[in-house]
């Protein structure tokens, strides 16, 4: 997953005007509920046939033009330029006109009427999402009608996770992971404790699973490395939305659990996560994290894991670091970063560290006011199969990748030399892995060398340590709820809180600092938070079939 591309998130200052907007756009004469009956009709172009993709039996001789909007501003619209959405247009007749837009350009769009064909938004919980029944197709009635294959090819389990209370699914996710997918072993986990492997040796590779050796060792580190950065994190968000590493990713690490006796469990507050927290502020304290730590953005984080600055770091999501770690390891071979065990329970838990859920990330929909449903169906099912999950992750047989007898994938020497040695022609004339709103996780997988050999053993380390929560995914209060501001405003000032303490000067002011974040959550009313978020973990239980 590429979490660091979460840019287009709804936020909850536009949830009144979209919802507004939504009720308005499902008021047109054409966007009524999405029975098949007010679809086009297609019986001239081709017959359904439930074995056979329909986009290889349409009989259309023109290129169908479609729109398709993404909610997000760093998306590449380029298409039919590159191998990978070359080959789409061919096989599917199609051009793609992407549009990329922010929060207020998709309201616009809502507020208009005007909708693209295809929309891609990146939050399940949003009123867009919410409302999808208003403004776009079931994918049911979509796949009954022009391509039956479909269901050949999209998870059950995900169609029922998406499912409104109409029983119909409108939106399908990229890297949505099952349970089966986590049973399988062919995801791994993107989590890990890192050391450069040159200081590990030089200090004797001391135990840093318990707090109060993971200080010493830090200690120890600054003693014989002196112009390092002992201890360092992924960077903070600076809106607030994001606390790096140093809460749910540390809390994976110990195993916090996310619900007790079936209801929510604030993981912030957990006894054994507190502890560890003291640690760090103990580190801090000590001179072993540096305070432009609080403050580096994304890229100045980047070019210290690069130039091997950190001599430690709790490090989320590395596959995303995946190019600074191995331009470090390049460079200096004997000094890599490894994972290694580190802050470990105080309570004797076991690490169970996140992937991507079955909630999965970017969220697609077909608008009613598509030009052409079936063929917009058609992209849908084309880039769900195996063929268009085998060129969007590897490009074409023979020219950049073979296959095994037993599916194993990869390169051909010509791909492998344009990946390791021209990654701006990589990813402008080949654009392998980067066309994402259908990815799946499973699919890298076949590929040894889809990953970066920085970390592979990081992602070996992690092997058993993978655990799903999906009962406790998208389970805030609705977008415009007094729930959800409420909720926004306790999640702004745990950052603040989280930074005060992990910078405080004793235990003391620690507690202090955390005594009064707990009166801030009362003061917003977090017992109807957690009320709403019990209700929303019974309604997931029901739709993943576990008992109450």
């Amino acid at each position: 997953m590429k979490a660091n591309w979460k840019k287009g998130l709804l936020t909850l200052g536009l949830a009144s005007g979209l919802i507004m907007s939504l009720a308005a756009c499902g008021s047109k004469k054409d966007t009524n509920e999405s029975g098949s009956a007010k679809l086009p009709s297609i019986s001239k172009r081709y017959k359904i046939d439930k074995e056979t993709p329909a986009w290889k039996i349409d009989t259309k001789k023109e290129t169908t033009t479609l729109t398709w909007y993404v909610n997000a501003d760093w998306w590449n619209t380029e298409f039919g330029k590159d191998m990978v959405t070359k080959k789409i247009k061919e096989d599917l007749n199609i051009n793609i006109k992407f549009i990329t837009g922010d929060d207020t350009k998709l309201n616009t769009y809502f507020a208009g009427g005007d909708m693209p064909d295809i929309v891609s938004v990146f939050d399940s919980n949003s009123s867009v999402a919410r409302k999808a029944n208003t403004w776009a197709y079931s994918l049911q009635d979509l796949a009954d009608k022009y391509d039956p294959y479909f269901y050949n090819v999209a998870s059950k389990d995900t169609l029922n996770w998406y499912k409104l209370s109409d029983d119909k699914t409108y939106g399908y996710p990229d890297y949505s992971n099952t349970q089966a997918d986590y049973d399988s072993g062919n995801i791994y986990t993107r989590d890990a404790f890192i050391i450069r492997k040159d200081v590990y040796e030089a200090i004797g590779k001391p135990d840093m699973t318990t707090p109060e050796n993971f200080v010493k060792a830090m200690k120890l580190i600054k003693e014989k490395f002196p112009d390092l950065i002992p201890f360092g994190f992924n960077d903070f968000a600076s809106d607030g939305s994001s606390n790096g590493s140093m809460d749910g990713v540390v809390q994976d690490m110990l195993g916090v659990p996310y619900t007790k006796d079936g209801k929510y469990y604030d993981r912030n507050l957990d006894e054994d996560y507190i502890n560890w927290v003291k640690a760090f502020r103990q580190v801090h304290q000590d001179g072993n994290i540096s305070d432009d730590s609080f403050t580096d953005d994304g890229d100045k984080f980047k070019e210290k894991v690069q130039t091997g600055k950190y001599a430690t770091i709790m490090m989320g999501s590395f596959v995303n670091q995946g190019i600074a770690l191995q331009t470090f390891a390049s460079s200096n071979p004997n000094s890599a970063y490894i994972a290694v065990n580190g802050i470990q329970s105080t309570k004797g838990r076991k690490a169970t560290l996140s992937q991507a859920g079955i909630s999965g990330w970017m969220i697609n929909y077909i608008s009613k006011q598509s030009k052409d449903p079936a063929k917009a169906m058609q992209v849908f099912t084309y880039l769900l199969s195996e063929e268009g999950q085998m060129l969007t992750n590897f490009g074409i047989e023979g020219q950049t990748y073979t296959k095994d007898a037993d599916g194993t994938v990869h390169w051909t020497e010509s791909a492998s030399q344009v990946q390791s040695n021209e990654p701006e022609k990589w990813q402008k004339e080949y654009r392998i892995g980067e066309f994402i709103q259908f990815g799946h996780d499973r699919y890298k997988a076949l590929n040894p060398d889809s990953y970066v050999s920085a970390v592979k053993q990081m992602q070996e380390w992690g092997t058993g340590k993978l655990k799903s929560q999906f009962v406790t995914e998208n389970i805030g209060p609705d977008s415009g709820t007094q729930e959800a501001r409420a909720l926004s405003a306790v999640q702004t000032n745990w950052g603040t809180t989280l930074v005060g303490m992990l910078r405080s000067d004793s235990d003391e002011q620690l507690e202090s600092i955390l005594k009064k974040y707990k009166t801030f959550q009362k003061d917003n009313n977090i017992e109807a938070i957690n009320k709403v978020r019990n209700e929303k973990i019974a309604e997931n239980k029901k739709k993943l079939g576990l008992d109450e």
